[in-house]
């Protein structure tokens, strides 16, 4: 079994994330309230709250380098919170937003964090030494309906976003005297900020959560209509492929490697999705399965050229069967969160929580049907 450890932290968890060091939780109990509990004594204690939002906390990220929490909310507001003895003190940040931001996430050097919104607007914020304030760029009038998620390249400068329009985009978010020039022929950084460099029309549904691999060379996200798509070569000329299942939608999802995807949602039960030696991905397996799984998804070939329409093939299987309900979790799974380790050694640690309150730890090391993708 996959799973590591089940702890109740509230009645309901909207989203979490770790401290540096992983001995501390920081977790939304579905309020305008972050608890942090740290790990003590074998046993989870309650160590702070921090009250300064006036609505829902839609997103946490706790920086790893700097140990600074970011938070977004629906009263439009962002905070970062900066340890100071034993107490954290906010900032709060400048979104100029007339509706709720609804994600947020640190960028890979922690100079930069982007802030998804009901607005129809991603905010880039990063800090103005001579004011001592966070600020904001806008990327406006790019899409078409609320930003569910966002994710960072690894070269901290292009930016992927969902929507619920259906859509997935990667912007570049260049800052001149925040980012520094690249040197080569096909360099991040010349690109100017909020320029739109694809546009992905794969699906026909609302598109939520979104990841890199750790490459970068890889983009997947998921859609509401039980679809998974995967996108290589991101520019003019990409290829994708897509895979339905046969179960209840995707929320969220994470590369563990190049080769290995879970994906979490409504079934409650992670998903495993793996990538062949051909390139070509599929749905693998429940982490908590009982049962072998019918074998009722599908993929497309490769892809390459316009994405203003899904191919032939790929509609939703009609018997749209769901799981059994895993034992971890027994409710909604809104939020997947990598626990890296320390220096080279592979991640194979991830922590999910949900609906029902629950944060649970998995460990894939010990699947020997996944060893060949870690």
């Amino acid at each position: 079994m996959a799973a590591l450890d089940v702890h109740q932290f509230a009645p309901c968890i909207t989203c979490h994330s770790w401290s540096p060091d992983h001995s501390m939780i920081a977790f939304c109990p579905n309020n305008n309230e972050v608890h942090i509990y740290k790990f003590a004594e074998e046993k989870w204690e309650k160590t702070h709250v921090l009250q300064k939002h006036d609505q829902l906390v839609s997103g946490i990220d706790w920086s790893v380098k700097s140990n600074r929490i970011v938070t977004s909310s629906h009263d439009r507001n962002s905070y970062v919170w900066n340890q100071e003895g034993s107490e954290w003190v906010p900032t709060l940040v400048i979104l100029r937003l007339n509706r709720a931001a609804l994600c947020v996430q640190w960028s890979p050097k922690e100079n930069k964090f982007a802030v998804g919104s009901g607005a129809k607007t991603v905010c880039v914020c990063y800090y103005e030494q001579e004011n001592n304030w966070w600020v904001s760029k806008l990327v406006r009038k790019r899409h078409d309906s609320s930003v569910t998620s966002v994710a960072w390249h690894p070269n901290n400068v292009l930016l992927a976003t969902t929507s619920t329009d259906g859509k997935c985009r990667v912007f570049s978010t260049f800052i001149k005297g925040v980012d520094k020039k690249e040197s080569g022929k096909a360099a991040a950084s010349d690109s100017k900020f909020g320029e739109l460099i694809v546009q992905l029309d794969l699906s026909n549904s609302w598109a939520f959560g979104v990841r890199w691999s750790p490459s970068g060379n890889t983009l997947a996200y998921v859609g509401h209509n039980s679809m998974i798509y995967f996108v290589d070569e991101i520019g003019p000329s990409p290829s994708a492929q897509t895979v339905a299942f046969r179960d209840l939608p995707l929320r969220d999802v994470l590369f563990i490697s190049e080769k290995i995807v879970i994906g979490v949602g409504y079934d409650c039960n992670p998903m495993v999705f793996t990538k062949d030696e051909r390139g070509l991905w599929s749905f693998t397996k429940f982490l908590e399965e009982r049962n072998k799984p019918s074998t009722g998804q599908k993929y497309t070939s490769q892809l390459s050229g316009t994405f203003g329409r899904l191919y032939g093939g790929q509609s939703r299987n009609e018997n749209n069967s769901s799981k059994p309900h895993g034992n971890a979790h027994d409710n909604f799974i809104n939020c997947i969160v990598p626990i890296k380790k320390v220096g080279n050694a592979k991640m194979t640690r991830f922590s999910t929580s949900g609906l029902d309150g629950r944060v649970v730890v998995w460990d894939l090391v010990n699947q020997d049907d996944l060893t060949e993708y870690l």
